[in-house]
């Protein structure tokens, strides 16, 4: 099984290695790293993976040809074009060092885990994709190793900190009663599913039942064959995100790095609220571009198709060496996703004259950012400022 050893800690009279578990999908010259969330583990990344590398099997590490040694064009060869994806498990969860006390858990720390793991891998630079506290971490990878960055992409993410309460009402209380009172796999995966998907997804017909029915089953085989997440590791995960801040140096960085960012949400995430998500969008402009689908937390998983488009044009684009203000400046793209640029916005902003019955925007982070993502229309003309689709 492939680990890697990333830090060193003391415990009581001894020092261990924290050591990570990973897996690697695919070759090619296009590297893209995979960042999970709280008490996710690698395997979360499934359809990702198979979007982006068009396979679940696990590449076999002992038939690479050596990165490091210089063979680079041996170790692209046929597969120049093809697209090598890693994931793993976070310390604290799966199979990766569970580390006792949560001050061994931070998002700057992590991000060290995971620079580690570049480098044990030979990857000089790679795309780095977070989801929720992924995506936390991989800001502060951003902003620590911008040099090691191809491009950026933000699933579900908040601030952290006081972002990372959800919205408080009956439902989300009752959600978070009966996730820590979960003993049994059984009783944890009927909370995840509510707090992952929207109801809608949840009641579709898939056959003879609903895919509720079919999620369940899958929910409690993966967890029993993992196991319960430990309370060490939990709280090390929780502390982490509660304690994530990104200074405004931090995000200076990233927005003058060169690198293209997607900070890519479900509108009916009721974890990470959709307005923090926006608000970083609007802090990064002009590199970032703000993408928002029909679904909750696990946007990855209900728009899969969608979510994957979203990842290979941001891949795409750094390939091309596409401008940021191209950017973040495109109005639209092909399946329908929203993407409305700061740019884009205050050219129209300067040709349109205000009209007796034209629309209010409602939504968005502020008027300056220019992002605005709820369907509206101004005027008796039909103009439309943003439609979303859903599919």
């Amino acid at each position: 099984m492939p680990y890697c050893e990333v830090d060193r800690y003391h415990n009581g009279d001894e020092w261990d290695g924290v050591r990570l578990f990973y897996r690697r999908f695919g070759r090619g010259a296009t590297k893209v790293l995979l960042v999970i969330g709280l008490a996710g583990t690698h395997d979360s990344w499934g359809p990702q993976i198979k979007g982006l590398t068009g396979s679940l099997e696990p590449a076999d590490d002992d038939e690479r040809p050596d990165e490091e040694s210089g063979d680079a064009a041996a170790a692209e060869g046929d597969d120049g074009d093809g697209i090598e994806v890693c994931c793993f498990d976070n310390r604290g969860v799966g199979r990766s060092s569970v580390l006792p006390h949560k001050s061994y858990y931070s998002t700057a720390i992590m991000a060290r885990d995971a620079l580690a793991l570049m480098d044990h891998l030979g990857w000089k630079k790679a795309h780095v994709f977070g989801h929720s506290m992924g995506a936390m971490i991989s800001c502060k990878l951003a902003a620590m190793a911008p040099h090691r960055i191809c491009s950026l992409a933000l699933l579900n993410v908040t601030g952290g900190g006081f972002q990372c309460f959800p919205k408080l009402d009956g439902q989300m209380l009752s959600l978070a009663f009966r996730f820590l009172r979960a003993r049994t796999p059984e009783e944890r995966a009927l909370v995840d599913l509510e707090t992952h998907y929207t109801k809608e997804y949840l009641d579709e017909k898939v056959g003879s039942c609903t895919r509720r029915t079919i999620l369940y089953q899958e929910y409690v085989k993966g967890i029993s064959s993992t196991g319960m997440q430990s309370n060490c590791g939990f709280e090390g995960q929780v502390n982490a995100c509660w304690t994530h801040k990104m200074t405004t140096k931090e995000l200076d960085t990233i927005r003058s790095a060169g690198f293209l960012v997607s900070v890519i949400h479900g509108r009916s995430d009721i974890i990470a609220q959709l307005c923090h998500a926006r608000r970083l969008a609007e802090r990064l402009i002009p590199v970032a571009r703000m993408v928002e689908l029909h679904g909750a937390h696990l946007v990855s998983h209900e728009r899969p198709e969608e979510v994957n488009n979203a990842l290979m044009e941001l891949i795409k684009a750094t390939k091309s060496m596409m401008k940021p203000e191209e950017w973040s400046s495109q109005p639209e793209n092909s399946s329908g996703v929203i993407l409305m640029g700061f740019e884009h916005m205050r050219n129209i902003v300067k040709v349109m004259k205000p009209k007796q019955n034209s629309c209010k925007l409602l939504s968005g982070p502020s008027r300056r950012s220019g992002i605005f993502m709820s369907p509206q229309y101004c005027g008796d003309d039909g103009f439309r400022v943003a439609s979303p689709k859903t599919s």
